[in-house]
């Protein structure tokens, strides 16, 4: 998900997305702990955009 796609979704969609890349994190690093995934740059990427998402979503409520 770029930038451009993140400023276009609404408060709820932010909201949506953002607990959807939590879990999704969670997953990829439990999956990491127990045998090393393949790509571990995924976890790195996923980092980013929940940042992304939070950064938007404050600028969205204020």
């Amino acid at each position: 998900m770029n930038k451009a796609d993140i400023k276009n979704l609404s408060v709820e969609d932010l909201k949506n997305q953002l607990t959807e890349a939590k879990a999704n994190l969670n997953k990829l690093t439990l999956a990491h702990k127990i045998s090393p995934i393949e790509n571990p740059i995924q976890i790195r990427d996923l980092r980013k955009t929940i940042a992304r998402l939070n950064t938007e979503l404050t600028n969205k409520q204020s």
